[in-house]
């Protein structure tokens, strides 16, 4: 794997298809930085187009997932409009680094334990699934910066949450607990212990492994697809999508494996 400044890819066991992206700045909380904003979509990239990962766990390295982002620098150009326009570049630039979670084909589990505030949420919102240790606790905190949050989790926070949810913790930048983000629906469940964490993790990562690549990736996409999308329109996707995977060859491997009462082995992708 390429080396990185700002995060670490781990594969723990042999032969295993789940992969883990590490954050790893933890003398500095994890807080996003520009190395992280290049870095990060290279190594979703560089995941997703291996044929050995079927999974991957985001996780942060240290006592937190992840604090604020901690890359804006002063801009220096006379000109004021050039300044706007160089920033507005700037920011649409990290929007791409967390957008790279959505546009990987495999799913991306997010294991959260200690602090998850700012930048944090943005990214695990992106994720498809949500975790935490009884520890973890969130914050959407750029309304106390003087700032409109911009990184996504005023975009995809809704579809979670509530839009009313979304709207009284966007503006009053509160912190709440890993037990009211499994209220709120932000995770999925909450871990005794960043250990329990782990291994609760690493259990669905592992058996979500062990079915078809091609259905595993076309429900991811479908189903981000049909945020956006009507009932109607979602229907029409999903038709044209499987009416190409359905020709594949793991759909007999499933059925003969059902009748054959044995695990299926998929082809990797």
């Amino acid at each position: 794997m390429e080396g990185y400044k700002s995060l670490k890819i781990i594969q723990k066991s042999p032969n295993s298809l789940v992969y883990y992206l590490y954050l790893n700045r933890s003398r500095r909380f994890n807080a996003l930085s520009h190395d992280f904003f290049t870095e990060f979509p290279k190594a979703i990239s560089s995941l997703d187009q291996n044929p050995n990962v079927a999974v991957i766990i985001l996780a942060g390295s240290g006592v937190d997932f992840q604090t604020l982002a901690d890359v804006f620098k002063e801009t220096h150009a006379a000109d004021c409009a050039r300044n706007v326009e160089r920033l507005r570049r700037h920011i649409k630039f990290m929007h791409e680094a967390i957008t790279a979670l959505e546009c990987c084909r495999k799913p991306v589990i997010a294991a959260v334990h200690g602090a998850c505030i700012g930048g944090a949420i943005d990214l695990i919102t992106a994720c498809d699934i949500r975790y935490c240790s009884s520890d973890a606790f969130f914050s959407i905190k750029e309304v106390d910066l003087a700032m409109t949050a911009d990184l996504g989790i005023l975009q995809r926070l809704p579809s979670i949450v509530g839009s009313g949810n979304a709207m009284e913790l966007a503006l009053t930048g509160r912190r709440f607990t890993g037990s009211e983000a499994k209220d709120l629906c932000l995770v999925s469940k909450v871990f005794t212990s960043k250990e329990a964490l782990e291994e609760g993790v690493k259990v669905v990562a592992d058996e979500i492994a062990t079915k078809s690549p091609l259905a595993v990736i076309g429900t991811k996409a479908v189903l981000l697809r049909s945020r956006d999308l009507t009932v109607e329109q979602g229907l029409d996707y999903v038709a044209t999508w499987n009416s190409g995977a359905l020709l594949s060859d793991d759909l007999k491997e499933a059925i003969s494996a059902h009748s054959q009462k044995r695990k299926p082995k998929f082809a990797k992708l």
